[in-house]
């Protein structure tokens, strides 16, 4: 039976959404229901309700559920418990439910609604991360709570497991700490002999500051060690800093800085800077007198793109010296094979209703292994998409051949420095930045000729303004033997503009053929085949009536060479020499259709693509003196199943490859014979494959499935909506993508193959490599994963690392190992989850520099 009974009090003290204020009394009425599923009952006389069988309490914004309730309504107080039900189960436990105080549940509740008083046995409730247990706690009327005999762990289960804990004999919750008297630690439910004689925990509402305890450990090549020691600084809700160094007994130290910053609906990004001086050996070596010194900057910052309509800017930067990866601390494996770093800081704004839109960027490409810098500063681009400037917005009817001119414009201005890290930032290497201004106009039109062919034309304008070029003659210096012939080079400043034009046509069609079959699953075989032949014409720009080109002499003998004044500029100079060129291709796709009981989209018909883009291109130039044919460059695409396919591509030479002995070394070069005139084929010079393949146990076969984590650096709205302990989780999986484990799915696989063989006539090889990474879970909290390849030309494994991953619930283990090659190291952590307690962990590792 349930019964609803409704009564309104008129305690003086409480204030709720729904109270009503009596004009006469002066009273304030709150609405209080009560039911039960099983029975209510109710003593007039004393004026008490007894509710059992899920019963219910709610007294307007506060409710209590329980197995049995006993409200007395004289004196606004309730005592709420469990029940034991036919088969002997505890069951019913009260769940108290305040807006302001949030949600606990215990054995047995007290509590007075008018004084906001009670006394709870043997509760659960969870205070900003951390779980309070067992024993008493009696709430006053100040939203003090006394403490007594109740455990603080991070495990949200009531019977903690494998959990670290603190029993607070005694103790004082108000809104922003926990204050304890004696407290014992507890792990695995054994009480530590050793008391805490007092014990703060603070309880933040909002980001607070403080101190980052460090970790003690030991390093066999930089000695005794106190690492990631520093200060969080919560700036406010939108922006925090963490400052942390490190220290090592032999002189070795880091620091380093990271800040994250988010506004809603408009930006997010977080910035990245690292600094160390490492001495390796002892005191007198060359490695410990001159320590290694390194540097590194990231920074990430990503706008909504709701923010500011037709504007974006962006960032994503990341530079340092060569050995940053490997020195310091934070690294990954992947970051210490990578190497190459790029960087690019990008402006855009494109005007509404215009074809117009702007560009500016600043860039930043490095070679790790050869220590090459090149910096874009900046870029700036400004485009015109193509328009129709004779066609009429009111037109009716088609286009006239006129009306088909379509016009585009495109401005490109750089700066661009290309150098070595060691030289990056010395005075003169200014003087080697290369700057330009490039103008390009395509003329274009396109129509429709015999029904079935399209013919399109094309004229492209090109003018590059440069600041400096250059200017070569001939030295003789004097020797202590005789002379020394030499070309020097000599820069030339001032204003030079360099201007090109082409003009070309193509024509292409389509044809399609179909072979279908009336029996058996496969219903016909497609295929598609496009030709395609156009002619290209550019003048000889090296004539010297455009002043492009210039000579110099080379050799004693007076002989001359041409060159460009562009030569070594940033778009390089018109071309020189005549070309009337005529360019063809044929394009094939083949497909076919089988009949499926699994599609029902098509009339259970299902297209399966069997060789897409099967294509080989070449040409012609009419014009020039020897080897008129270029180079058959072929490519394509192939499936062996719906899943698993293969790109492949590669070069024929159609010429003969003469070889010569001169000067005691084997030189080449094509002679102006086809080989085919020989009954040969053409010379393969490149070929190439590869294939890639993932599946796991959740969609076999998955091609080029991503089980990357989401890390919200894409979608600054998911990082806004989320809750502050989501918020810490995904910035923990954007620090380190690594640690996120998926234990969801049992195993995933994943392997990529590549092939490339190569022969300029003279040398051949051969590049052939397949990697290989993957996890399978041993048990629902056991997870391994690995990763690996193989170079089979030169018969090496690639870096391979295993991981091992453990959940513990409120713990995690994890264990990562290298089992050979230069970067062998393993390191082992053992870690409570909970944010509020971070530092508490356990790690033992040995560094990749620490032989074994």
């Amino acid at each position: 039976m349930a019964v609803d009974s409704s009564i309104k009090l008129s305690p003086d003290t409480l204030k709720t959404d729904s109270l009503r204020k009596n004009s006469t009394k002066g009273k304030i009425e709150v609405e209080v229901k009560a039911t039960a599923e099983d029975s209510t009952v109710y003593d007039r006389k004393n004026n008490i309700l007894y509710l059992y069988g899920k019963a219910r309490v709610t007294y307007g914004e506060q409710q209590i559920d329980a197995g049995f309730i006993k409200f007395n309504q004289k004196d606004n107080t309730i005592f709420a418990k469990g029940k034991i039900d036919s088969l002997g189960r505890f069951s019913g436990l009260p769940i108290f439910k305040d807006p302001k105080e949030g949600t606990l549940i215990a054995d047995s509740v007290y509590y007075n609604f008018k004084t906001s008083r009670g006394k709870i046995y043997q509760v659960y409730t969870e205070q900003e991360g951390g779980y309070i247990t067992g024993g008493k706690i009696k709430k006053q009327a100040n939203d003090e709570v006394h403490l007594k005999n109740v455990v603080y762990s991070t495990c949200n289960l009531p019977a903690g497991h494998q959990h670290f804990g603190i029993v607070i004999t005694k103790g004082i919750a108000t809104k922003n700490q926990i204050i304890t008297g004696p407290a014992f630690l507890e792990v695995e439910g054994v009480r530590i002999p050793l008391p805490i004689p007092f014990g703060f925990f603070p309880k933040p509402n909002k980001r607070a500051s403080g101190i980052i305890l460090p970790s003690v450990r030991e390093d066999p090549t930089l000695g005794f060690a106190l690492t990631d020691f520093g200060y969080y600084i919560g700036l406010n809700d939108f922006w925090d800093l963490t400052l942390k160094g490190s220290v090592y007994s032999k002189g070795s130290y880091e620091m380093n800085a990271a800040s994250r910053y988010t506004k809603r609906y408009k930006y997010s990004g977080n910035l990245f800077l690292a600094y160390s001086s490492r001495k390796f050996g002892v005191e007198g070596t060359p490695g410990y007198d001159n320590p290694t010194k390194d540097f590194q900057i990231r920074w990430s910052h990503q706008q909504n793109p709701n923010a500011h309509p037709g504007t974006t800017f962006s960032a994503s930067v990341n530079a340092s010296t060569r050995g940053a990866f490997r020195n310091l601390p934070g690294y990954n494996y992947q970051q210490i094979v990578q190497n190459q770093l790029n960087s690019s800081i990008a402006y855009s704004k494109t005007w509404a209703n215009t074809p117009f839109n702007l560009s500016t960027s600043i860039r930043h490409n490095q070679d790790l292994t050869s220590g090459t810098v090149s910096l874009g500063l900046p870029s700036l681009n400004f485009s015109m998409t193509t328009i129709n400037p004779f066609d009429q917005k009111d037109r009716v009817g088609e286009q006239k051949w006129y009306q088909r001119i379509a016009v585009g414009y495109n401005l490109k201005a750089d700066n661009e420095l290309n150098t070595f890290d060691s030289l990056l930032f010395k005075p003169q290497t200014l003087n080697k930045i290369r700057s330009g201004i490039q103008h390009s106009i395509p003329i274009s039109m396109s129509s429709k000729i015999f029904k079935y062919f399209q013919f399109s034309q094309s004229l492209n304008y090109n003018e590059n303004w440069y600041f400096q070029t250059i200017r070569k003659h001939y030295v003789v210096t004097p020797t202590p033997t005789g002379t020394k012939n030499s070309v020097a080079l000599d820069t030339v400043q001032g204003f030079r503009r360099a201007a090109d034009y082409s003009i070309s046509g193509s024509l292409s069609t389509k044809i399609y053929g179909q072979v279908n079959f009336k029996k058996g699953k496969l219903v016909a075989v497609r295929h598609v085949f496009t030709p395609n032949i156009g002619f290209s014409y550019r003048p000889d720009f090296g004539k010297p009536s455009f002043g492009y080109y210039d000579s110099v002499q080379v050799d004693q003998y007076g002989k001359k060479q041409a060159y460009s004044i562009f030569e070594g500029s940033l778009y390089g100079g018109p071309s020189n020499g005549r070309s009337a060129a005529m360019n063809f291709g044929l394009e094939n796709n083949i497909e076919i259709k089988v009949k499926s009981d699994k599609d029902t989209t098509n009339n259970g018909i299902k297209k399966i693509p069997i060789l897409q883009g099967l294509s080989i291109n070449g040409s012609y130039n009419f014009v020039a003196d020897s080897l008129k044919l270029s180079q058959l460059s072929f490519s394509g695409r192939t499936f062996f199943t719906e899943k698993l396919g293969i790109s492949f591509y590669g070069n024929l030479d159609p010429y003969v490859f003469y070889k010569e002995l001169n000067n005691g070394q084997i030189q080449g070069r094509n002679i102006n014979r086809y080989r085919w005139q020989d009954g040969k084929f053409p010379r393969l010079t490149n070929l190439g494959f590869s294939f890639d393949y993932s599946l796991n146990s959740n969609s076999l076969g998955k091609n080029n499935a991503s089980n990357n984590p989401p890390t919200g650096q894409n979608n600054p709205d998911l990082f806004t909506r989320l809750n502050a302990q989501q918020r810490d989780q995904l910035q923990q999986i954007n620090r380190d993508a690594n640690a996120f484990v998926d234990f969801s799915i049992p195993w995933n696989l994943s392997f990529y193959y590549n092939f490339n063989y190569s022969n300029s006539g003279l040398v051949k090889s051969v590049i052939q490599t397949l990697n290989a990474n993957g996890d399978f879970s041993l048990t629902p909290k056991w997870k391994v994963q690995f990763n690996s390849g193989y170079d089979f030309q030169n018969h090496k494994i690639s870096l391979t690392s295993f991981s091992i991953y453990r959940d513990l619930h409120c713990w995690d283990m994890s264990i990562r190992w290298i089992p050979f090659g230069p970067f062998q190291s393993y390191s082992i952590d053992l870690k409570v989850k909970a944010p509020i307690l971070q530092d508490l962990k356990l790690s033992k590792r040995r560094e990749y520099y620490n032989q074994f």
